[in-house]
């Protein structure tokens, strides 16, 4: 495929490669990625090297009490892979709502579901991988230990945090938190250096131990000690339990292209759902507020229905098939008129995220994230261990009657989604946009910015984005054009121009030349996002 630059002052330029790429939002992860290549192993393996990295470097996103995804190209195929873990068995929202809540709390024990993290890298490795899985640790091990900077916007965001959960984390079991993140009595400073002894010697368990440790050994028995001790839902027949799920990807075909994401529990499909509807529309045209309020208009109708309808796929009130078809995608198109509408879900039919990718000169590529949500995760962290948990059961509901209601044993909507591009059944590669509700929202900018755009991939990044809060009502990012910010507010859309960049995503993306095997690259401005090349 070739990628013209379009006329557009892009922050950075697009990095290119021909053994090796890492792309990842942290310089010191993408490092270790590429030290793992070096040293004989392929995309897969310094995946898992950057991956493990970043709970490290970037604890403000990710974890190892995460959950992950994984789009993986081998041999000429796309492989899925699901590890998000279940909510305990013993929860209930009975259980739940006589603890005094009416709807699932944000932080501490109850949000609490099985991490999915460290069971995803074993599984990558003993499919996919080169090297020993000890191997892949060594970089990660080595920060945790002997320290690293912070880098600016992590700072940021690690102060931030801090801020906010002194006066709101004052409970027993938040007291490992702080000293975890605030050894000082404080959050560390950009350029002040930070190590974590205990997050390095969980590593070192999970890597002789290939992940086992976490799920039915010492770092199990740690976990489910904590939670009794503090009345937590989780328990160690809960991990013993877990297994990540390999699963068929799902894709639309978008002006010629296949989008692929991993398919419902995940938010991915709301993406393709987005990009089916608006290649109903108009023909795009470059920096145009109609093209830009027929995106928001696909985009919002895409979300209104994801977000009622997806969850476990038995759980679903009407099939995928059906949310991804061309039936469902001209209906959607149907409603869209020429100014902004408060979106109404669709009739059914009777009857805190990090994300990476790699690629190597074999031709294996990979889109993996990896996240403990909403930056810490739920505020608890084991104590003496690094490992933060995150608080995915916060997006399950209380309503017995809602497709996401809380169960024992199910897993809620997710949000984090890796994306994957191919053209005639050939690579092109992984892409992401990390960032909550986000996500598929930066998915469908990227795709759209370099297919209908001819947007190189640093450039499709760089590009001012648009979020969709609710309602009529869209944030946009400080770049935005005024002009076109004034046609979209005649539009009857109610704007608002964000202080920052911070809510709009953070991504990479890696393409492959197929003809010459060359990668490009592209890493996000929005963080302190770094590519490594070999």
């Amino acid at each position: 495929m070739d990628y013209l630059q379009h006329p557009f002052d892009s922050k950075r330029t697009t990095v290119f490669s021909k053994k090796g790429m890492v792309a990842t939002s942290q310089p010191l992860a993408a490092q270790a990625g590429i030290e793992i290549m070096r040293n004989g192993g392929n995309a897969i393996d310094a995946a898992i090297a950057a991956a493990a990295a970043l709970t490290v470097v970037e604890p403000t996103s990710n974890g190892i009490g995460g959950d992950a995804f994984a789009l993986v190209w081998v041999k000429d195929k796309l492989h899925g892979l699901n590890s998000s873990g279940p909510a305990p068995k013993n929860i209930s929202i009975k259980a739940v709502k006589s603890l005094g809540h009416e709807e699932m709390p944000v932080h501490g024990m109850i949000p609490i579901t099985v991490p999915g993290v460290p069971a995803a890298w074993a599984e990558l490795s003993k499919k996919f991988g080169k090297l020993p899985y000890s191997e892949l640790f060594k970089p990660a091990i080595r920060y945790a230990e002997e320290g690293y900077p912070l880098t600016p916007i992590l700072g940021k965001y690690w102060k931030a945090a801090y801020e906010s959960f002194k006066t709101k984390f004052t409970a027993e079991e938040y007291q490992s938190w702080f000293d975890t993140f605030a050894p000082q009595g404080k959050a560390p400073e950009i350029g002040e250096m930070w190590s974590s002894p205990g997050h390095a010697e969980t590593l070192r368990e999970i890597a002789a131990t290939e992940s086992r440790s976490f799920y039915s050994g010492k770092l199990a028995d740690q976990i489910d000690a904590f939670m009794q001790k503090h009345g937590g839902f989780l328990s160690k027949e809960d991990l013993a339990a877990f297994k990540p799920e390999w699963v068929a990807p799902v894709s639309a075909n978008y002006r010629g292209y296949d989008v692929w994401e991993i398919p419902p529990n995940g938010q991915g499909m709301v993406a393709l759902m987005a990009l089916n509807i608006y290649k109903n529309l108009n023909k795009p045209k470059w920096q145009s507020a109609e093209t830009y309020h027929e995106q928001i208009e696909a985009m919002k109708l895409a979300f209104t229905d994801g977000k009622e309808f997806i969850t476990e796929p038995e759980a679903m009130p009407v099939s995928a098939e059906h949310l991804l078809s061309e039936e469902y995608a001209k209906k959607r198109a149907e409603v869209i008129g020429e100014t902004a509408i408060d979106p109404v879900l669709y009739e059914l039919p009777k009857g805190g995220t990090v994300y990476l990718s790699a690629a190597d000169e074999e031709g294996n590529m990979i889109s993996y994230i990896q996240s403990n949500y909403m930056g810490f995760g739920s505020g608890i962290v084991i104590p003496g261990t690094g490992i933060a948990l995150q608080n995915r059961g916060a997006d399950f509901s209380l309503d017995e009657q809602h497709p996401n209601a809380l169960k024992g044993g199910k897993r809620t909507f997710h949000t984090i989604i890796p994306g994957f591009l191919t053209k005639d059944g050939k690579a092109v590669g992984p892409f992401g946009v990390m960032g909550g509700y986000m996500q598929p929202q930066g998915h469908f900018q990227v795709v759209t910015n370099t297919i209908d755009h001819l947007l190189n991939p640093q450039a499709a990044l760089d590009m001012p984005r648009w979020q969709w809060l609710g309602g009529k009502t869209i944030l946009l990012e400080p770049a935005f054009p005024n002009y076109l910010a004034q046609e979209l507010s005649r539009k009857g859309h109610a704007i608002q121009l964000a202080v920052d960049s911070g809510s709009f995503g953070r991504g990479q993306i890696i393409w492959r030349n197929p003809e010459t095997g060359v990668l490009a690259g592209g890493t996000e401005a929005r963080t302190d996002g770094a590519i490594a090349v070999w």
